[in-house]
């Protein structure tokens, strides 16, 4: 039974993955929490290891299709190799209790923000990964000529590497891919559109997820009975939802995410206070 489910939630999160560009990750580690009863830190080295190989399936089709931006890419990836272990190391020595009630109030946050980038600008809301933050029309500290080229600077290597480590440690310590942080930070780093952002960010979140896995691995293991089903569903989710997002994309789209989103967030901590409140 375990295995099945692993293929059906592998299934949800690689549909979402493909439909997104990598906001559906946030759903990987509830499901393997809730639904297979697995330990949050067991289903954090699952959840980046699914995540990463299906944004790797996506990645093949970004490069085909001149999306990636490489330069910017391996400065942000880079810093996520160094945080996503330390995210892992961080997430053993904090109570489980802690790491899934800033996982849910992760949720509910960048499900709000969601919805509130599709309610102001329809016109840019590419799904779940469309910008989360305010961006200011100041010059940007990198900057990309038009062939999508990065005019390489200090500044813009230092910032691009602290936003990467930032996004490894929270990959690391909560199980998620980081897209919804990625996009947005290429997006005002760079100032790159929006179809190049989420492309790029498909390679960044391939490379943290693998990194973090790798801690994990060093640190205890892998369940790998749940591991190989899940991702054999997580790729054919990621392959139909590619080939869905071309008619469903848009705001609707998105407020449909970030609506459950915030309900994926708001049960975990309904079941933290119910759980609490039996033992007292």
């Amino acid at each position: 039974m375990e295995i099945i489910l692993a293929i059906f939630f592998g299934a949800i999160v690689g549909l979402s993955l493909g439909l997104t560009g990598g906001g559906g990750s946030i759903f990987a580690v509830p499901l393997l929490v809730y639904g297979i009863g697995m330990s949050p830190v067991q289903a954090v080295p699952v959840s980046l290891i699914t995540v990463a190989i299906t944004a790797l399936l996506g990645v093949r089709r970004t490069i085909k299709d001149q999306l990636f931006v490489w330069q910017p890419a391996i400065i942000f990836a880079a810093g996520g190799i160094f945080g996503a272990p330390l995210g892992v190391t961080f997430s053993r020595q904090i109570d489980e209790y802690w790491i899934i009630l800033g996982f849910a109030i992760l949720a509910i946050i960048v499900g709000s923000f969601m919805w509130k980038t599709a309610s102001k600008n329809p016109a840019t809301a590419t799904v779940v990964r469309a910008r989360i933050f305010n961006i200011k029309d100041d010059d940007p500290v990198c900057r990309l000529t038009p062939s999508g080229e990065l005019r390489f600077s200090g500044p813009c290597a230092v910032v691009l590497a602290l936003v990467g480590l930032c996004t490894g440690i929270l990959s690391g310590l909560f199980g998620v891919g980081g897209g919804f942080l990625i996009v947005p930070a290429l997006v005002g780093i760079t100032r790159m559109g929006i179809h190049r952002a989420v492309a790029t960010s498909l390679g960044i979140i391939t490379v943290i997820g693998f990194s973090g896995a790798a801690g994990a691995l060093w640190h205890s293991g892998i369940m790998w009975g749940i591991l190989f089903p899940f991702i054999a569903g997580g790729a054919v989710g990621m392959m139909s939802g590619q080939s869905l997002a071309v008619r469903l994309t848009g705001a609707t789209l998105q407020k449909v995410f970030a609506c459950i989103i915030v309900l994926v967030g708001t049960g975990m901590l309904t079941h933290m206070a119910w759980t609490m409140s039996r033992h007292t």
